[in-house]
């Protein structure tokens, strides 16, 4: 129907967007290119402010039964030296909670949710998008199968969504001269290990800095093999000239990270047997991409990934796509004109986004971690007041949190 909004990409943020027009009372459609929804990723934390928009489409229940209701998030040097902790979610004041899930949980959570809302006849998979064009009253999106590589059919609808992730097919048409990803000199593996319950239990747990190395950890499992231990998510970031493609599924090597990691042996965790006891590894480059001076021409913008890949810093790439689709929903309810209503949309959204980009690249929350090891000259202290004070650390992340959206 050539009404409806036609979203390209079934991940976090089309899926989203979906809900969230469902709920306004907006048809729409969801075009993915992968012929299969599969269990894909590791860990990723949802704040407060992206929840709150979750819970108002009814899925905090269901995002409970799957995820980590996140305690705290403690911050440590790369000699196991506590420096700072915080309440998170409901416990630090805010009316929403904090999850840590495993993306694959998330998605069949918000992919569940559309089916059963909008109509699995409403989600088409394999669909690959070749391009996009539009006239006075349609947006007209062009589409391959994704298996053959043979033509779809043409699709009309009031606007397209671009929700494509980091390889936008529809970014890179409306920006074809943008050059490549901005590596940011830092490489990642990442994985996930079956170990006992650390700290809380609920703890986001921050270690080292890049030079030798930074490790994040979070469970985002419960008591998965009946012994009460928990899948475990894990981040090491090292500092280095070298780095890959973006490919969130390219495997990665033990030995390429694990030096560094050699003598972390902490009372609260062993990092090394830790890291070696991972069911996967993955390896990806910490990039982003230079914020853009529009996302929108016409009945045609961006959302999520596609129109603000950032570092992910600060647990907000998935949470400011999800920002993304409930202003994008609401400016369309509001107003009978898609393309004001992606204007509308775009003023709202695109500086903000650009300021959380630039923030992850400055001094997003590990921030703290990079400052107490410069003023401690890496190596151990006898006080962490004698190194930063308590104040300074709140002052850090409360900036981080206003530039985020993420405030009580």
């Amino acid at each position: 129907m050539s009404s409806e909004i036609l979203i390209v990409g079934g991940g976090i943020g089309g899926l989203t967007l979906a809900l969230t027009l469902h709920e306004a009372g907006l048809p729409c459609r969801v075009f993915e290119a992968a012929p299969e929804i599969k269990a894909l990723g590791v860990g990723i934390n949802l704040l407060p402010h992206a929840t709150a928009v979750l819970g108002r489409l009814g899925l905090e229940p269901a995002l409970a039964s799957v995820a980590i209701t996140t305690k705290e998030s403690v911050y440590f040097t790369r000699f196991g030296q506590f420096i700072y902790s915080e309440p998170a979610g409901r416990a630090a004041g805010h009316a929403s909670p904090q999850f840590s899930i495993h993306r694959a949980d998330l998605h069949r959570v918000l992919f569940d949710a559309v089916v059963a809302r909008i109509g699995s006849d409403r989600v088409h998979l394999g669909w690959k998008c070749a391009g996009v064009d539009q006239d006075d009253d349609h947006a007209i999106l062009r589409f391959v199968n994704a298996t053959t590589g043979d033509p779809l059919d043409p699709q009309r609808g009031a606007a397209a969504i671009g929700c494509d992730g980091i390889h936008s097919t529809i970014r890179r048409q409306l920006h074809p001269s943008e050059g490549e990803p901005i590596y940011s000199g830092v490489n990642m593996w990442r994985g996930t290990t079956v170990w006992p319950p650390m700290l809380s239990g609920a703890s986001m747990i921050r270690a080292g800095w890049l030079t030798p190395a930074k490790i994040v950890v979070y469970p985002i499992r419960d008591n998965v093999d009946g012994r009460g231990r928990q899948l475990v998510n894990w981040v090491v970031e090292i500092e280095t000239p070298e780095h890959t493609t973006r490919d969130w599924n390219r495997r990665g090597r033990l030995d390429d990270f694990i030096g560094p990691l050699a003598d972390w042996h902490f009372d609260w965790l062993d990092v090394p047997a830790f890291i070696r006891a991972a069911d996967q590894i993955l390896e990806f480059p910490m990039v982003d991409q230079d914020p853009l001076p529009f996302w929108t021409r016409g009945r045609v913008t961006l959302l999520g990934d596609a129109a603000h890949p950032m570092y992910p810093r600060g647990s907000n790439g998935a949470g400011q796509a999800i920002l993304d689709a409930h202003a994008l929903s609401g400016a369309l309810r509001r107003g009978s004109d898609p393309r004001a209503a992606l204007a509308e949309y775009e003023r709202e959204r695109l500086p903000p986004t650009a300021a959380v980009v630039r923030m992850n690249r400055s001094n997003p929350p590990d921030a703290i971690l990079r400052e107490v090891q410069v003023r401690s000259g890496d190596r151990p202290f006898a006080s962490i007041d004698q190194v930063m004070s308590r104040s300074e650390m709140e002052a850090l992340l409360s900036t981080y949190r206003q530039v985020t959206g993420n405030v009580r």
